[in-house]
């Protein structure tokens, strides 16, 4: 056997790389171009797409609804002054990293595919072993994604929002986030609660259409009811008249008469129409100026 010199052997593997680079230099460089061009279509059209959510959930000039929310029905009080801008913001923001995140996903899971096919790999088997472990994450993460699901339905519907006074079951208060996952309320001791939105089995919202201001005043028994309510009629119809009350009712007051008796008294109940998020303080300041009035009338509870 001869002995090839270190020349020839450089030689042959020269011949070798030349005639490998012939027979498949032009489809090499053909698929690197093409993912090359893949992978830049890809980035364009998700920075594309991402600047026109942005565009769309970016509220306008003095909190202007934000154009994604425009075709979304919105509860939005008016009582809640500068928070239904903050409302609104975070809503639309919210919906808007979703749409962000889902664009991502399937953009660059889109390019992946197609440099796959680029490379001549088989995508079948990816596709199935894909689908086989999202089913099996959903089994495991199906707590999250009912949250998630949760949350984007209270969003799209606005059910809630900032600002709002809602019962949600686990806890009562003001909410001060709404979230995907979690919904954050404060109490009226000032505890902070997150809520999982997938535990929200319904919702008692009282900062939506209008509230009514509940006033209940105890008579003794024994008392003319015909000239209480007369009293009450007259003086409430006063109060409504007068600042800040004025701006808080909606609706002519009402008298609505015995409510219940009790083995210590008699009670008599008042109602109106207010603001929503305002009832409590109507009735506060209602309470204060009716018993005062049946004293002064003669009327006293037990």
């Amino acid at each position: 056997m001869l002995a090839t010199s270190p020349v020839d052997d450089a030689a042959n593997k020269t011949a070798q790389a030349v005639e490998f680079f012939e027979k498949y230099g032009p489809t090499i460089l053909a698929g690197a171009i093409k993912i090359v061009l893949i992978l830049i279509a890809a980035f364009v059209i998700r920075a594309m797409l991402r600047k026109v959510i942005d565009r769309i959930t970016t509220p306008g000039k003095e909190g202007k609804k934000p154009g994604l929310l425009k075709p979304l029905r919105e509860r939005a009080p008016q009582a809640l002054g500068n928070l239904i801008s903050e409302r609104r913001e975070q809503r639309a923001k919210t919906i808007g990293s979703v749409l962000k995140s889902i664009v991502t996903i399937l953009i660059f899971g889109i390019a992946f595919l197609e440099i796959l096919l680029v490379v001549n790999i088989n995508i079948t088997p990816i596709l199935t072993s894909a689908g086989i472990l999202g089913v099996a994450i959903g089994f495991g993460a199906q707590n999250l994604v009912k949250d998630f699901l949760a949350g984007m339905f209270m969003l799209l519907e606005d059910q809630y929002g900032v600002g709002d006074v809602v019962d949600l079951g686990p806890a009562t208060g003001t909410v001060e986030a709404v979230a995907l996952r979690t919904t954050t309320i404060r109490d009226t001791g000032g505890t902070v609660w997150y809520v999982r939105n997938g535990e929200i089995l319904r919702v008692g919202n009282s900062s939506q259409g209008f509230a009514v201001a509940v006033v209940d005043l105890p008579l003794s028994y024994g008392a003319n009811l015909a000239e209480a309510t007369k009293v009450l009629e007259r003086r409430v119809a006063e109060v409504a008249d007068t600042e800040p009350l004025k701006t808080d009712i909606t609706a002519k007051p009402e008298v609505l008469g015995v409510e219940k008796f009790t083995p210590e008294n008699i009670t008599l109940r008042v109602t109106v129409k207010t603001r929503p998020g305002r009832q409590w303080a109507v009735q506060r300041n209602l309470r204060a100026q009716l018993m005062p009035a049946l004293e002064e009338a003669g009327f006293t509870a037990k």
